[in-house]
């Protein structure tokens, strides 16, 4: 793998996305309104395999049912695929339409290599059109630390919803540091 600049204590990057009308935006706001220290504002950052992918859109749905949950945590949920804005907006017509919180489209490959992230090839012309990478989840504090750190190479691996949660507002609640951080020779 090559190296992750999104490992646990490091700053999360600023990248650019697409939204589902193509403007391109920051995956996680710079310091705005929506995240500014005073709020306490934290991040979960969905990376998910794309429209293509049933057991993502399962996902995505379970975490929208879950969104006060995580908004009581101050915790902003939002999602992203290297699928494009068409396959995005197919796949919130067919598969995630009760999903309220931002998913976004064009994640680079370039990005996704950065982060250490799997990347997978299509296994057929009726799966998707491109390279795509495999599931992660990047929790990101209020200093846009990244603080959790779950990467995949399976669409079958991803935090169970309610673990997540009971982690997040433990960390919180104890001042819990990051771990996973420390480098060795």
């Amino acid at each position: 793998m090559s190296s992750i600049d999104a490992k646990p204590g490091s700053i999360f990057p600023d990248i650019q996305v697409s939204t589902r009308d193509s403007e391109e935006v920051s995956l996680i706001p710079k310091i705005k309104s929506d995240f500014s220290r005073s709020e306490n504002t934290w991040y979960a950052i969905v990376i998910y395999r794309g429209q293509h992918c049933p057991i993502c859109a399962n996902y995505l749905n379970e975490l929208a049912n879950k969104q006060n949950e995580f908004e009581k945590l101050n915790v902003k949920l939002v999602a992203v695929s290297t699928d494009s804005v068409e396959q995005l907006n197919q796949f919130y017509k067919e598969k995630i339409s009760d999903v309220s919180f931002p998913v976004y489209a064009n994640l680079k490959l370039d990005v996704a290599k950065h982060f250490g992230l799997y990347l997978s090839s299509p296994m057929s012309a009726s799966e998707t059109d491109h390279v795509f990478t495999e599931p992660a989840l990047f929790v990101v504090n209020p200093q846009r630390q990244v603080q959790i750190v779950d990467v995949a190479n399976a669409p079958f691996i991803r935090p169970k919803v309610d673990t997540l949660l009971a982690g997040i507002k433990h960390i919180q609640e104890n001042v819990y540091p990051i771990r996973g951080e420390y480098e060795h020779n």
